[in-house]
């Protein structure tokens, strides 16, 4: 991987290509992104960059990580994500990465934070049917069905599908395609959703799986 940066999810909009088909796109406005640290594998083990994204004011960090942006002379920021890279022979520490580290057509990998749905019953969070509608049925009509524990093996196998916590998990949707990148406002347009609410922020890299 060679390219990386941190954006933030505007919305929803589309596109027309010049034959007239229209494309479904997620604008992003990706960058400027600060290089804050940069690691070797001389001296790190691994080549990384480190970069940060959206200003903030210096009261609002701690102060571990207020001293990496005085180290590298960089001004706070409200976000900071390290990205793996095959080389970083190419950058200094005070560079400004900006949406055209890509180009149109592009093959990108984004990372998110899937949108909270909070406590959800076993229709919503994992799609399964109810009960039919009748007087046949008992007050079940939405339960999650029998658990299956008789006795033998007395108690609930792992990983069934009940009730719980649904969204706010970290997802990746790969081999997203660069439609147009506006260098002017740093807006990228990916072809697709992105996972997360409008204002989410977002990690874009460089696609490890492309279509060829």
């Amino acid at each position: 991987m060679n390219k990386a940066i941190i954006g933030r999810k505007v919305g929803m909009t589309q596109v027309f290509t010049p034959e007239g088909k229209v494309i479904p796109v997620t604008v992003v406005e990706a960058g400027p992104c600060p290089v804050v640290q940069i690691k070797t594998v001389e001296k790190d083990g691994y080549a990384a960059l480190k970069l940060g994204f959206s200003e903030t004011a210096e009261r609002k960090l701690n102060k571990p990580d207020l001293g990496q942006f005085k180290k590298a002379g960089v001004a706070p920021c409200k976000v900071l994500r390290e990205f793996r890279l095959d080389k970083t022979d190419t950058y200094k520490v005070g560079d400004v990465l900006k949406a055209d580290v890509f180009k149109a057509s592009d093959k990108v990998d984004v990372h998110g934070v899937s949108k909270g749905h909070g406590f959800t019953g076993v229709i919503k969070r994992w799609n399964q049917h109810r009960l039919k509608m009748t007087h046949g049925v008992s007050a079940v009509h939405r339960e999650p069905g029998s658990m299956g524990a008789n006795s033998s093996p007395s108690r609930v196998f792992k990983n069934k599908r009940l009730p719980g916590h649904y969204g706010c998990e970290k997802v990746t949707v790969q081999n997203l395609e660069v439609v147009r990148v506006d260098a002017d406002r740093n807006f990228l347009l990916i072809k697709g959703s992105l996972p997360g609410p409008d204002g989410a922020i977002v990690t874009i890299t460089e696609a490890i799986k492309a279509r060829k």
